[in-house]
């Protein structure tokens, strides 16, 4: 029997600020199926590229912004995903700052836009599986690796990092004990500098030390939230 399975890429690109929290990227089909509905950024591999090369391709052309480094998410393979022919998709993610990137809707994509992962609307294809299993991937890797610290300033009050780990496992946490754990690791300095916000009383900063935590890391440190 020959077989006749076309192979695509997929990029979940999250993004994050402050003042927004978390959301994703997503771009609106020009063309069938779906057409006007919107998904992820992605297309067919084709013969000649890698796919992380795809993918960051992907991503040029639908929305105009080049994303170095996405990790891989998961294959989705079931039969009939696309009802055009049998794909295999090979999903990849990224966390950014959308500040870092100016979007712009190229080739099949009619809008491009960020919208928030509490107010996703309905997308193309198996999407929303593709973006639940990306969220899920998310949350697990924040309980065991304090990624992150790229999408903040270079210096940031504490408050900066509680409303990031609020948001991107989209529960409260318990502040006094989330401080108290990763002041413990060391590789977050409390700086002799403030920030004034509002009308409150000026905020301590903060920075991440990369040099400390890339050694903890090498001596095989355990770095978990939730112990």
């Amino acid at each position: 029997m020959t077989q006749s399975i076309k192979v695509s890429v997929d990029a979940v690109v999250f993004g994050y600020t402050p003042e927004d929290g978390v959301s994703v990227l997503l771009i609106k089909r020009k063309n069938e199926p779906f057409k006007h509905s919107w998904a992820l950024p992605g297309g067919l591999v084709r013969n000649d590229e890698a796919l992380e090369d795809a993918v960051r391709r992907e991503l040029k052309e639908e929305a105009g912004i080049d994303v170095q480094f996405m990790e891989q998410l998961y294959s989705f393979g079931m039969p009939d995903r696309d009802p055009r022919n049998r794909v295999i998709s090979i999903a990849y993610y990224a966390l950014v700052r959308p500040r870092d990137f100016q979007l712009s809707a190229q080739t099949d994509a009619e809008d491009v836009e960020w919208y928030s992962v509490t107010e996703v609307p309905k997308l193309a294809f198996d999407h929303k599986n593709i973006l639940d299993y990306a969220i899920k991937r998310l949350r697990g890797k924040l309980a065991y690796e304090p990624i992150g610290f790229e999408l903040l300033d270079k210096k940031f009050p504490f408050s900066d990092l509680e409303r990031l780990y609020q948001s991107l496992l989209l529960q409260q946490i318990d502040r006094r004990n989330f401080k108290k754990k990763i002041m413990a690791y060391g590789f977050l300095e409390e700086l002799a500098e403030y920030i004034q916000r509002g009308a409150g009383r000026p905020a301590r900063l903060y920075q991440f030390n990369k040099k400390k935590y890339f050694e903890l890391k090498k001596n095989g440190y355990n770095f978990d939230l939730f112990l």
